[in-house]
């Protein structure tokens, strides 16, 4: 079996820094106890959050797997064989689109998500591309098998009906 190569990393949008510092400082601000959390967020810790999330931020297509990493503080990898991908959607919402960002959300078989998804890719700069990217790749890995099979199968039905040829040879050199 052939090493996985990467065929494609990821590049991320630096809006995507933008996007965290909006969205946590929304859910904080409608949460009447987050309020007092909420200006230590916007003066500081936020900006540092949301940049130290970006920093880990990565995400890379491979002949055999697509691999993420994220977290500010505590990193989280997530692979995803190509094979077991079933769906690739895109997202947007109000603030996303005053950002120019898109959610390019992985559903996969068998997903022990209860929401369905098993990976969500906020903000990767020409996202329609990654996604056929995947699509293309994740085809070449699906039909790659039938093709070895179909020709593994050609050559044991050639190596049978050869013995067959030599059995009826014996059997006609008998008689």
């Amino acid at each position: 079996m052939e090493a996985a190569r990467i065929i494609q990393k990821a590049v991320f949008s630096l809006k995507i820094k933008t996007y965290i510092l909006l969205v946590v400082g929304f859910f904080l601000l409608i949460s009447i106890i987050g309020i007092p959390v909420l200006i230590v967020w916007l003066l500081g810790f936020g900006q540092y959050y949301s940049k130290r999330y970006y920093e880990n931020l990565t995400c890379q297509l491979t002949t055999q797997h697509l691999i993420f990493s994220k977290g500010a503080f505590f990193r989280v990898e997530k692979t995803i064989p190509l094979e077991n991908i079933q769906d690739l959607t895109f997202i947007e919402n109000p603030i996303l689109n005053l950002l120019e960002l898109r959610v390019l959300k992985i559903e996969t078989a068998g997903s022990s998500n209860p929401h369905g998804s098993d990976m969500k890719l906020i903000g990767i700069n020409e996202a329609e591309k990654f996604k056929q990217k995947v699509l293309d790749q994740r085809e070449v890995l699906v039909r790659k098998p039938n093709i070895e099979s179909s020709s593994n199968d050609k050559d044991e039905s050639l190596a049978v009906l050869r013995e067959i040829r030599d059995l009826l040879k014996d059997f006609k050199a008998e008689k």
